[in-house]
């Protein structure tokens, strides 16, 4: 009953959303005025209803597999996205071909949208067409029901954040703060607000609902997990097991509403406060709406979060923070083919070649290096006791004990990034509060970003979060009494204590490794954008820190989706065999 109201409703939004569309594009075919990019537009959008009008039909009545069916609905999305892509290049081809003076340098964006429109089409063949291990590997997650339940759980949350993130607050006048935010695009606000942006998954360029993302919850987080190894009460509760962890996550709760509402408070006040129309400027309802609205719309992030961790799969805050840096992807790739030029010696606000290849080259160095440090494990060898049962001798095999080089994961990053939001923010309300101060002005400069004293607090933010973040998580007192009770044990260690201490030593060791990686590979790509002056909007999510959280949440998504396959006697994402015919 339910998957057919879900059908009706949105085949509802299709038909009302192709009309809309089908309208528009003949108004503006029906104009005085027409050129030919003046006829690619509505030529899109009518192909576009009347496609996205077909997928819909073919995928609801007409098939049955839920690979197949959506398969066709990214069919008719890749379609489009490539007659677009291929229509505005060809339009731009003709432009300079046809000119008195053919200059081949005008030809690098046509050029370039050509192979970004074959290398998309390849994509679409290989994942969905070829019989390929991809392939393969798709059709088996939609043919477990309970995984592709979890999947489009996720994906519907994930949908619902980017709606509520367009929602403005009552009151404030969006296209000053968007005039004004531009202005600042590529001084110290505007990185501040980018840096705000990638690790909160709220955005203060676009103050709306979600306009304070995740980060009081992050911060009431890191609160709550430094108390529990300080106060007494609180690691009580957290060795009580999972009522101690439930009690423990509400005054998380708490405290992240009092911090929202802190901080709600002081943007609102110290940002927002000029933007207001001024027909309700001064007046407290429209404070109190506001402050309310971030407020709820952060806690509304946060039960977002916990029901992916519940009913999803994934984590659900890193997911929430990978979704925001994914939907600032293509603005960073639209602005670097927009400023690229194949010249050695580009010229002022052009990204020259050397560049490129810079990015290129970050690109790949981050991507392997998130990789390589979060697959990483150093393997400890034990022995299984052997057991006399009548005739018959059972273990006495050669096993390994996996410890992750980087036990904390991504999460290391987002801490630090998070927590070094707060001193940028400060020193420069103190720097404009007594700006004749050269103290203030001295750590206004120290923690402005890419700074080197900035740098150094974040790499020695990485490392302290790295060790509690396995402090907090890894046991080996426990560990060690799980392996005795199981009759394992090291070789050449007693079991207890000395196991104990072994496993410590070895995790501190490989931890101090793990970090220094993640700082190298989050801070040495950012560093040397900054000293070429490459903008901070492109540097971050192509070859910096956005890149290396988006490359490990999706590890972990794709080692959890893996899990599951694995555990259903499935090859795994990249296993042999062929498909294995689920429950009808």
């Amino acid at each position: 009953m339910v998957l057919r109201a879900l059908r009706l409703i949105l085949g509802v939004v299709l038909v009302i959303v192709a009309a809309v569309l089908i309208t528009n594009a003949t108004k503006m075919l029906t104009g005085e005025s027409l050129d030919l990019r003046g006829l690619i537009l509505p030529a899109m959008m009518i192909a576009g209803a009347v496609l996205g009008l077909w997928a819909y039909y073919y995928a609801m009545f007409r098939q049955s597999d839920p690979f197949k069916a959506v398969r066709a609905i990214i069919a008719c999305v890749v379609t489009m996205i490539i007659l677009i892509m291929l229509s505005g290049a060809g339009v731009e081809a003709y432009e300079v071909l046809s000119a008195d003076t053919v200059k081949l340098a005008e030809l690098t964006m046509p050029i370039v949208r050509g192979v970004g429109a074959a290398a998309i089409v390849m994509g679409f063949y290989f994942a969905m067409v070829a019989h390929t291990c991809l392939r393969r590997t798709l059709e088996n997650i939609f043919s477990i029901p309970e995984l592709l339940k979890k999947l489009a759980f996720t994906l519907g949350l994930l949908c619902i954040y980017r709606i509520g993130f367009q929602i403005p607050l009552p009151g404030l006048n969006q296209e000053a703060l968007a005039r004004t935010m531009s202005q600042a695009a590529e001084g110290p606000l505007g990185q501040a607000m980018e840096y705000f942006a990638m690790f909160t998954g709220g955005s203060l360029q676009r103050l709306t609902l979600f306009g304070l993302g995740i980060m009081p919850y992050i911060s009431a987080s890191i609160i709550f997990q430094l108390l529990t190894a300080v106060v007494p009460a609180l690691e009580k509760l957290q060795k009580e097991g999972p009522a101690g962890y439930r009690k423990i996550q509400e005054y998380t709760r708490y405290a992240t509403v009092a911090l929202c509402l802190v901080q709600a408070a002081l943007v609102w006040k110290g940002i927002m406060g000029q933007h207001i129309y001024p027909s309700y400027s001064g007046d407290i309802h429209v404070f109190l709406m506001g402050v309310v609205g971030m407020t709820c719309g952060t806690v509304f992030l946060m039960w977002l979060g916990e029901q992916i961790d519940e009913y999803g799969i994934g984590n659900g805050i890193s997911l929430i923070i990978m979704a925001g840096i994914v939907s600032r992807m293509p603005l960073a790739i639209r602005e670097l083919v927009e400023q690229a030029s194949l010249k050695v010696t580009a010229g002022a606000g052009q990204i020259g070649l050397i560049k490129i290849i810079f990015m290129i080259a970050a690109f790949v160095f981050v991507v392997a290096g998130a990789i390589l440090i979060c697959q990483a494990q150093r393997r400890i060898p034990i022995q299984q006791a052997k057991h006399t049962r009548g005739r018959r001798v059972y273990g006495g095999q050669r096993q390994y004990l996996p410890l992750r080089v980087n036990h904390g994961g991504v999460m290391p990053i987002i801490f630090a990034s998070s927590l070094l939001l707060l001193p940028n923010a400060l020193t420069k309300y103190l720097a404009d509060l007594w700006p004749s101060s050269a103290v203030a002005a001295f750590f206004a400069q120290a923690f402005d970003y890419g700074n080197l004293i900035h740098q150094l607090v974040y790499v020695g933010l990485i490392f302290f979060f790295a060790y509690f973040w396995t402090t907090v998580q890894f046991r080996p007192r426990d560990m060690s009494d799980q392996l005795r009770d199981y009759g394992n044990f090291i070789p050449g260690l007693r079991p207890g204590r000395r196991t104990a201490e072994y496993l410590e030593r070895v995790m501190e060791r490989i931890t101090y490794c793990g970090a220094a990686f993640l700082a190298a590979i989050a801070v040495t790509p950012q560093a040397l954008a900054g000293y070429m002056g490459i903008p901070t909007r492109i540097s971050s999510f192509l070859g910096g820190t956005g890149l290396l959280i988006m490359v490990s949440v999706g590890l972990d998504l794709v080692q959890r989706i893996e899990s599951n396959l694995i555990m259903r006697n499935y090859g795994g994402l990249l296993g042999g065999g062929g498909r294995i015919r689920g429950t009808r």
